[in-house]
C-alpha cells in the first residue's frame, strides 16, 4: 500500500495531543493520508515512558498510537514556541489537543483567539469533563471516567466488584470521536468555507457507549447490574466449559439457538416452551444454562466451535492476544503491519480506492525538528 494517496490526502493536522484519546485519533487520520505533525512538550509525551516494555528506549505503550506523524517539540507557553504554531497553523487544516481545560486559553491559544486569526482551522478540544459544569475542567483520565460514568459498575461478575474494562476503553472510543468530529467539521467546511470548535470529552463518550444498559434503565427504571460474561438482553450469550476449552456462544435469535441444539443433538431443546424464544430463554436462563454445560461437556471446544461457526452460530474459543494476533484471519485481513522494524495494528477501515497506507513509524522525539528550523531561517 506504500505510495498511494489517502483519503485525506491533502488534509495538514497539528497535533498537540499526548497519552492516549488525541494521538489515537490523529493516528486514524494519518493512517488515511493526513500530514500528521505531532508536537510533543519540551520533556515529550509522557508515555514515552510508560514501560516495560521499551524499544530503543521507548516505552512500546507510545509506538502503539504515533505511526505516520512527523515529531517536532514546544514550548507553548513561550513566545517563540506560539510563534512558531501560528507559523505551522498558516497552512494546516485542523488543530487537535488535549491539555487540561483551559490551558490554551490561558497561553492565547484558545479557539477564539486562533479562529479569528485561522477562519478555516477546525479545532479540536479533546477533555476529561468538557471547559464548564460540575466537573468542568477537572482532569480525567479513563479509569477514573469509567468509575464515574457507570461503566465500571456494570463490568465483573454478578455479585463481584465493580472492575475496569481490560482495555482503555473511554480513551479510544474518545479518540474515535474526535476523529468522526474532525472528519464532519471538514466535510462541513467543504460547503461554509469555515472551520469551527469540536468539542469531545471522555465523560460525554463514556455514557454514549453504555448500551444496552441506559436504554434498559430509561425503560425500566431498574439499576443495571453486572452480569459477568452473560448479556443482560439475550440468552444464551456467555461463555461455556466444554470438554477441553472454554467457548463464548453468542446466540442471537432463535434460528441460531435452533441450530445450537441441533449440533448439540438436543432439538427438542429448542421446542421447550420455557426456551423457545429469547424472551422465555432469558427469564428462564440459569436452567437453560444448566442444561447447555451438561450438553457442551460432551464436546471438545475447539472442534464444536468450527462445527457451530460453519452452521451460522456466532462462536469462538477464548483466545489469548498473541492467538489473536496470530490467527490465520488476522493474516487474511492484513491487520499487522510492519515499518522499518516497527509492528503494530493496521487500521481497521477498509477503503477500496484510498486504502489506509503505512508511511512513518512512530517518531523519535524531535525527529522532524527540521519543519520547525525551516520555519526559523525564513523568519531570520
Amino acid at each position: 500500500m506504500i505510495g498511494k494517496k489517502g483519503a485525506l490526502d491533502g488534509i495538514r493536522v497539528i497535533d498537540l495531543t499526548r497519552v492516549l484519546s488525541g494521538p489515537f485519533c490523529t493516528q486514524i487520520l494519518a493512517d488515511h493520508g493526513a500530514d500528521v505533525i505531532k508536537i510533543e512538550p519540551p520533556n515529550g509525551d509522557e508515555t514515552r515512558t510508560w514501560g516495560p516494555p521499551f524499544i530503543d528506549d521507548t516505552a512500546a505503550y507510545y509506538k502503539g498510537v504515533n505511526r505516520n506523524k512527523r515529531g517536532t517539540s514546544l514550548d507553548l507557553s513561550s513566545e517563540t514556541g506560539k510563534r512558531l504554531l501560528y507559523r505551522l497553523l498558516e497552512d494546516a487544516d485542523v488543530l487537535i489537543e488535549n491539555f487540561k481545560a483551559g490551558s490554551m486559553e490561558r497561553w492565547g491559544l484558545g479557539y477564539d483567539n486562533l479562529s479569528n486569526r485561522f477562519p478555516r482551522l477546525i479545532y479540536c478540544s479533546i477533555s476529561g469533563f468538557g471547559a464548564s459544569g460540575p466537573l468542568g475542567g477537572l482532569p480525567g483520565y479513563d479509569a477514573a471516567v469509567q468509575a464515574i460514568a457507570g461503566v465500571m459498575s456494570v463490568n465483573g461478575e454478578a455479585g463481584g466488584q465493580p472492575t475496569r474494562v481490560g482495555i482503555p476503553i473511554v480513551d479510544l472510543i474518545t479518540g474515535l470521536n474526535s476523529a468522526i468530529g474532525v472528519l464532519l467539521a471538514l466535510q462541513e467546511r467543504s460547503r461554509s468555507g469555515l472551520g469551527q470548535e469540536v468539542n469531545v470529552s471522555l465523560f460525554d463518550s463514556a455514557l454514549s457507549i453504555l448500551h444496552p444498559h441506559t436504554a434498559n434503565f430509561f425503560a425500566s427504571g431498574t439499576v443495571p447490574a453486572r452480569t459477568g460474561n452473560a448479556h443482560p438482553n439475550i440468552f444464551p450469550y456467555d461463555i461455556f466449559p466444554t470438554s477441553s476449552v472454554p467457548i463464548f456462544l453468542a446466540v442471537g435469535n432463535d434460528r441460531q439457538f435452533q441450530v445450537l441444539c441441533s449440533v448439540l443433538c438436543s432439538p427438542d431443546l429448542a421446542t421447550d416452551p420455557e426456551f423457545e424464544n429469547n424472551r422465555s430463554r432469558s427469564i428462564n436462563r440459569q436452567e437453560l444454562k444448566d442444561r447447555l454445560i451438561e450438553l457442551l461437556s460432551r464436546h471438545d471446544g475447539r472442534e464444536l466451535a468450527v462445527k457451530l461457526m460453519d452452521a451460522g452460530v456466532p462462536c469462538s474459543c477464548v483466545l489469548d492476544v498473541k492467538e489473536a494476533l496470530e490467527h490465520a484471519h488476522t493474516t487474511h485481513s492484513e491487520m499487522i503491519v510492519e515499518i522499518d522494524g516497527y509492528r503494530g495494528v493496521a487500521s481497521p477501515i477498509k477503503l477500496r480506492r484510498t486504502p489506509a497506507t503505512y508511511r512513518l513509524s512512530p517518531p523519535k522525539l524531535c525527529e522532524h525538528q527540521d519543519i520547525l528550523d525551516s520555519i526559523r531561517n525564513t523568519d531570520s
